[in-house]
């Protein structure tokens, strides 16, 4: 690998042991066996590097979002594929150590890590954009941004939301059969709602 690959595996690999703020950029020399100038040179900056290093991280949980493929024998749009993405995704935030705790770590400390966090939020639509085939079927490049902007970001807020109470109180956080048990809910009450409406509301 080249310096930019060894800087890349060097700062996941202080990401998942030190976190967002502990990680200095002499960390990440160290660990990746290269130089200071090096991270200015490839990536502008160490934050830089390290709102990357998580993109990566997420990005290499794509197996595991997709239960090595198990998620395409349900019908896509349906609600048993809905539980199956999401009961895959909560799997992967269930150890203590999950990558997922430096999202908490970003969102509780934000305005120390003010690169990062805007490197993040530009990459959120390409994550709900990514999030949309797992559900829907289809391939990731043929997602609009119309689709990404509104059903991917819908999907994105869930995983965010999830990940919180994943991190805050694993003990009361939903499982994947009570997240697809509410949205049935709302899925039977915005039907009803629209029945009543063409109907003028009669019995």
């Amino acid at each position: 690998m080249g310096h930019r690959e060894d800087l890349l595996e060097g700062a996941k690999r202080c990401l998942l042991a030190k976190g967002f703020v502990r990680t200095t950029a002499r960390d990440i020399v160290k660990e990746s066996g290269t130089n200071l100038a090096s991270i200015g040179y490839h990536y502008g900056s160490k934050d830089a590097l390290l709102a990357q290093a998580y993109v990566s991280l997420v990005e290499g949980m794509g197996d595991a979002f997709d239960g090595d493929g198990t998620v395409d024998a349900a019908a896509p749009g349906s609600l048993e594929r809905f539980e199956r993405v999401w009961a895959n995704i909560i799997a992967t935030m269930k150890d203590p150590g999950s990558v997922w705790r430096l999202s908490m770590e970003v969102l509780a400390m934000g305005d120390r890590l003010p690169e990062v966090r805007a490197h993040l939020a530009t990459a959120q639509r390409e994550a709900g954009r990514g999030l949309v085939p797992l559900m829907m079927g289809g391939r990731e490049e043929d997602v609009s941004d119309a689709t990404a902007d509104t059903l991917g970001s819908f999907y994105v807020t869930l995983m965010t939301g999830l990940i919180a109470q994943w991190t805050f109180d694993p003990g009361s956080a939903p499982d994947a059969e009570r997240l697809t048990a509410g949205l049935r809910q709302v899925v039977e009450a915005a039907a009803s709602a629209e029945d009543g409406a063409s109907t003028g509301g009669a019995p």
